[in-house]
């Protein structure tokens, strides 16, 4: 989390290898990330963005199968492996009753819900999502974020995300990273709220942090 043009974002698809790093090394698994071939990179990181989908025009357990493409032969074919898993995936996404509607027949919420459901079909251990919450209610932002736990903890995945959500991400993330200008922060949100780190996320003159209720007040 951070302010708007921290380098939330640019973090993350450095971290995808979308884009190259701008100063320094990342490895994955002791082995530097460029030295990983597209294919096998696509084994280990799964990256849902901000963008739209290029056609709409398919069906969301189609949507799903692309998830699998890592693993297909070279002319795509699902095998029984690949079916078992998107059937799983969809599942554990509450999917099911949407599995043969059209995307452009989804809301937001149902969209970024199958966006994420394709790269959990990928079968990474690591997983990385850029604003998962954007434009959507009070409610569907806390079920995505609330499903993500649900996942990481249950598959035992390490799943990224960049929010501005940050009351829910307080109460809903193991793990967070304060990005600022001059510094930052990592740890669990207790010891973020202890450390008195969430003080420094924003100019005081219009929010401050109550550590009491871990919530922004308005001044």
């Amino acid at each position: 989390m951070g302010v708007n043009g921290i380098g939330k974002s640019t973090l993350l698809r450095t971290l995808g290898r979308i884009q190259p790093e701008l100063k320094g090394k990342i490895t994955l698994d002791e082995k530097p990330l460029d030295e990983y071939a597209v294919k096998q990179l696509s084994r280990k990181i799964g990256v849902v963005l901000t963008e739209p989908l290029s056609t709409r025009n398919i069906t969301v357990s189609e949507l799903i199968a692309l998830g699998r493409q890592p693993y297909t032969n070279w002319i795509g074919s699902l095998s029984t492996t690949d079916r078992e898993h998107i059937k799983e995936v969809i599942m554990l996404m509450g999917l099911d009753s949407l599995k043969d509607k059209k995307c452009f027949e989804l809301s937001d919420g149902q969209l970024q819900k199958a966006l994420i459901a394709r790269a959990l079909a990928q079968d990474t251990d690591l997983l990385l999502l850029d604003e998962p919450t954007t434009h959507l209610d009070l409610y569907h932002k806390v079920q995505i974020l609330k499903t993500l736990q649900q996942v990481a903890h249950k598959t035992r995945k390490i799943i990224i995300f960049t929010t501005h959500e940050l009351d829910l991400a307080i109460q809903l993330c193991d793990r967070m990273l304060i990005i600022g200008p001059n510094s930052q922060y990592f740890g669990e949100p207790c010891e973020l709220i202890a450390q008195k780190n969430f003080d420094t996320l924003f100019p005081s003159d219009l929010v401050r942090f109550d550590a009491s209720t871990g919530t922004f007040k308005i001044q």
